[in-house]
């Protein structure tokens, strides 16, 4: 008969716990159950996948090869009963989105509501996470689509389709007690003696403004980091209070720019002893600078795309 998607649950739960009796007790069977399953994988096959070394128990090179590929399987399958369910007119079903931060709490929630809107039977689970983990959980198969605003890592370009859906600017503010803040301009040299607030590293901000400096001529290293948050808002919140400046989405600032808590800053490559900005102009040196970022949709190259996901991806482009 062959092996069955039973015998592969086994298996996998055993690989992952690499005990019997707790593999058991996830799946409510009983330990001769177990046992005899991969018996019968292990006698059907010719293979050992698992080492009894005494109380121990060791997976094999094939038991690993098998654990993959099992994965693997699994994943289809409930993408596929997935799929048969949605045979309903998209009546019902679950979304499983990941989003980086900004994107999420800033851009996302109107495209969500009209989505719900056409779709009210449709379940969304959205998880929020840095660009890193956005993209991980959406190669790793965590996430039908994810959103992020940074780069894609080299190595998961091969498994991730990526597409502009929207774009941002990023801002550099300063709070009412900066130095800055009473300044139409700053220069690139003076961004170096600056006191600044940053994103944690695989933030989708934080490298798009380091690729920003890069840019401008200016080692991200060089620049004096007194603290480092994994949330925008605190960067936000620390910076309106006046400590440091900021590189920050300006989607999220607009209330702030609005009441005149922050300000934003234009950078330049010179200023004139009048303090205007230069209005020499060079390729590489235009009077202002500006970052301005995509917003990427990400799904993955190979795994099968539900009529969901489809039918929010239309959404996205509206």
């Amino acid at each position: 008969m062959g092996m069955t998607l039973d015998q592969l649950r086994i298996f996998l739960a055993v690989a992952q716990h690499l005990h019997f009796t707790r593999a058991a007790e996830e799946l409510y069977i009983t330990q001769p159950a177990i046992s005899a399953a991969i018996q019968n994988l292990e006698n059907d096959y010719g293979v050992k996948l698992f080492d009894r070394i005494g109380r121990h128990v060791e997976i094999t090179a094939a038991g690993q090869m098998l654990q993959e590929e099992a994965k693997k399987i699994l994943d289809q399958v409930v993408l596929t009963e997935r799929g048969l369910r949605e045979l309903n007119n998209l009546q019902r079903g679950e979304l499983k989105l990941g989003s980086s931060l900004t994107i999420g709490n800033y851009w996302l929630p109107s495209k969500l509501s009209q989505f719900k809107q056409q779709y009210p039977g449709i379940s969304v689970h959205c998880t929020l996470g840095n660009t890193e983990a956005i993209c991980v959980g959406t190669a790793t198969g965590l996430f039908d689509l994810g959103l992020i605003e940074g780069e894609v890592k080299p190595t998961l370009k091969s498994s991730l389709e990526q597409e502009v859906v929207a774009s941002d600017r990023l801002v550099i503010v300063v709070g009412k007690s900066h130095p800055w803040f009473d300044r139409p301009v700053v220069t690139l040299a003076e961004l170096q003696t600056a006191d600044w607030v940053m994103r944690e590293p695989g933030s989708g901000t934080q490298q798009r403004f380091e690729q920003a400096l890069f840019n401008w001529g200016i080692d991200p290293t060089t620049l004096n980091v007194t603290l480092v948050f994994s949330s925008g808002n605190m960067v936000k919140a620390v910076v309106e209070s006046g400590v440091g400046a900021a590189a920050i989405s300006e989607l999220m600032v607009t209330k702030e720019l609005q009441l005149s808590t922050l300000r934003t800053i234009q950078v330049v490559s010179t200023v004139e002893s009048n303090g205007k900005a230069s209005g020499k102009r060079s390729p590489k040196n235009p009077p202002a600078f500006e970052i301005v970022r995509p917003f990427l949709k990400l799904k993955h190259r190979q795994r099968f795309q539900t009529r969901l996901s489809a039918a929010f991806e239309q959404i996205l482009i509206l």
